[in-house]
């Protein structure tokens, strides 16, 4: 019979969080990049880690704070996982991940912690690991400057609340949001266009490993949309990203977005998984 088990990591699981983390690198970027800097504490880490154990090694992981995120769950760990988080309730705004996994940890949970406010079952998993052939980067697209916090902190609200649906700036007057946006800034992995003043094109690295990178939060300023500022803009943050950041770069995005879809595949990027969302 296989004996298998349940706990919330300790520190000192580490080396063996990292060792499931590095089995997908380019999907578990998110997870990877805040254990890589905090570790196990839930207190640095913000959030807890769960390790579904089998003959005791461990095979898969789900962190478990402002998001539920699987991490290389078979079926028998995301029912562990969907057991667990149903005797904690929910404490998340999100479940994301891949979707082979988040897909059947939300089914299970629904009956419990729904109804979700919108749930994105197919949201393409892209990745590029070379400067774009087709699209020239912007030259205009820079790194923000920590000064610019004024400047940048309107367009990320907009991007946000028009993904999203709702403002982050609703519950702690956005102090949180400031803080991850500030991080990012500080960081030097937020990007845009100024133009007389005015943010015509952004978007950030957020999560960063030594093997793989995320982009998110890509906008373009109403006024400015259908002049090709998403393509050029995204050209040129994936040849800072390449050359300053990983070797891979990768992003998610709605499948109701084609446009968006199509913009990433003449940059260079290639579909090569599918992630879900379920916001609450």
């Amino acid at each position: 019979m296989t004996q298998t088990t349940t706990r919330v990591l300790e520190p000192s699981d580490l080396d063996a969080a990292l060792e499931v983390l590095d089995r997908d690198p380019v999907a578990n970027a998110f997870v990877a990049a805040r254990v890589q800097v905090a570790g196990l504490d839930p207190w640095r880490l913000g959030g807890e880690m769960w390790g579904y154990y089998e003959d005791g090694a461990l095979r898969s992981l789900c962190y478990s704070g402002a998001n539920l995120v699987p991490v290389c769950a078979t079926p028998e760990a995301v029912r562990a996982f969907a057991d667990r988080a149903r005797r904690t309730g929910r404490r998340c705004s999100s479940i994301v991940g891949p979707a082979e996994a988040a897909g059947p940890l939300w089914r299970l949970l629904e009956p419990h912690w729904g109804p979700a406010r919108d749930v994105r079952a197919h949201q393409p998993l892209m990745v590029t690991e070379e400067p774009s052939r087709e699209v020239a980067p912007d030259p205009l697209v820079r790194r923000v400057r920590k000064d610019e916090m004024d400047l940048i902190m309107p367009a990320c609200v907009a991007m946000f609340t028009e993904e999203v649906g709702i403002s982050p700036l609703a519950g702690d007057g956005g102090l949180l949001y400031q803080a991850r946006v500030a991080e990012l800034v500080g960081s030097g992995r937020s990007f845009a266009r100024v133009e007389d003043g005015k943010v015509v094109f952004k978007a950030e690295i957020g999560a960063a490993t030594a093997r793989a990178c995320q982009i998110q939060g890509v906008w373009v300023a109403p006024e400015f949309r259908g002049h090709g500022h998403s393509e050029t803009g995204m050209a040129a943050v994936v040849e800072y990203a390449l050359r300053d950041v990983a070797p891979v770069v990768s992003l998610y995005v709605n499948d109701f977005n084609t446009a968006a879809r199509a913009a990433y595949r003449r940059v260079g990027f290639r579909e090569v998984g599918a992630f879900m969302s379920v916001l609450f």
